[in-house]
């Protein structure tokens, strides 16, 4: 029997994909072998891959004087990656740090770059908010502004884009992309994994401007070089294939669910559901700013730290999964990716409810 899986990655899919992915897997397309055993380079997986393509940018709505890639290393890779295509060593970059990802891009870029600047840094407030425009030191000068629109582990979601006056914005979308529409004109790159709320774990989706592309290093690696990959269309080497194919039926599944704005209507209402039922309640609580409260991963706190242990085996038990928070936090977070049904949401509130009767 299915769960309700709340995991934050690798994270839950949907049922009709999985289905779908079962029924072919021995024989796709009546060529009596799997999806995963064709060539790259043969013209059944390179329509794949362009299809893939093409559903992600009808999507997203990204324009013709973008690139997109699917690259390997995740968005960890891309931390490095991001300096090694768009600076010189002695560049100046500015980082904005809300979280403890954009916290871990900081430092992989201090390998690369000798001037980076932390231009705004909510570690004072706990991670629990994001600081206003107004208050940041933004570089004219800088080769890019980096941040996380949303932060996984503390559930701090950017209320805005921001606004970096033609210097490149750099954005880590792991765990928000296509949770709703996005103007992918704002931004100089998009970087995102996939294993969140695109497909299973592997890929790493860039999405960049062209003419951000032909300044890597030179001593950048090839599958790292967006206009090396970009050249190639990701295939400069054996990409992971399954993982690219699965990510283009959950596009595809998008489509079918009304789109983009579908999706964001779906998401703040599953988002509200469980945020009133935490703020209605003396039991549980949520340390995030109102304002800046992540619509996709949602942390939550027992008054009684003790009582975690039996809240999560009693969850599980009631077909709950993965509610367990991150280590640097503790306590619990429900993870609401695309996929996750209003049913899900309500099973929660319900064993929230039940569990705050018998225990609060």
């Amino acid at each position: 029997m299915r769960v309700h899986n709340f995991s934050a990655g690798p994270a839950t899919l949907p049922l009709e994909v999985l289905e779908q992915l079962r029924d072919e897997l021995p024989d796709w397309h009546n060529l009596g072998m799997s999806v995963m055993e064709i060539s790259h380079r043969s013209r059944d997986f390179i329509e794949v891959a362009a299809e893939a393509e093409a559903d992600l940018r009808s999507l997203l709505d990204v324009p013709s004087d973008y690139r997109v890639l699917f690259l390997q290393g995740g968005a960890t890779g891309l931390w490095a990656g991001i300096p090694m295509n768009l600076t010189a060593p002695q560049a100046a970059v500015d980082y904005v740090v809300t979280g403890h990802w954009s916290a871990k891009a900081v430092r992989e870029a201090r390998s690369f770059c000798s001037d980076v600047h932390v231009a705004a840094d909510a570690r004072d407030g706990g991670y629990t908010h994001v600081p206003a425009q107004d208050q940041w030191q933004l570089r004219p000068d800088a080769a890019y502004v980096h941040y996380c629109p949303n932060e996984t582990i503390g559930g701090v979601e950017f209320p805005f884009i921001p606004d970096t006056g033609g210097v490149p914005l750099v954005a880590d979308f792991s765990s928000s992309i296509l949770s709703r529409p996005l103007d992918v004109r704002r931004f100089g790159v998009i970087y995102a994994s996939t294993q969140k709320n695109i497909g299973p774990a592997g890929l790493c989706l860039v999405i960049v401007h062209e003419s951000l592309l032909g300044r890597a290093r030179s001593a950048t690696p090839a599958i790292w070089n967006w206009q090396t990959m970009a050249g190639s269309d990701s295939m400069a080497n054996t990409p992971p294939t399954l993982a690219w194919y699965v990510s283009g039926l959950v596009f595809k599944w998008l489509h079918r669910q009304g789109g983009l704005a579908a999706m964001g209507q779906r998401n703040e209402h599953k988002a509200r559901t469980l945020y009133a039922a935490i703020d209605a309640s003396g039991f549980y609580s949520n340390r995030v700013q109102s304002d800046c409260r992540s619509w996709i991963n949602v942390p939550f706190f027992l008054t009684d730290p003790a009582l975690d242990a039996q809240f999560l085996s009693q969850a599980r038990a009631a077909g709950l999964a993965n509610l367990k928070g991150h280590a640097a936090v503790g306590g619990m977070r429900a993870s609401l990716y695309n996929p996750l049904e209003q049913a899900g949401v309500h099973a929660l509130v319900d064993f929230m409810r039940e569990f705050e009767r018998r225990h609060g």
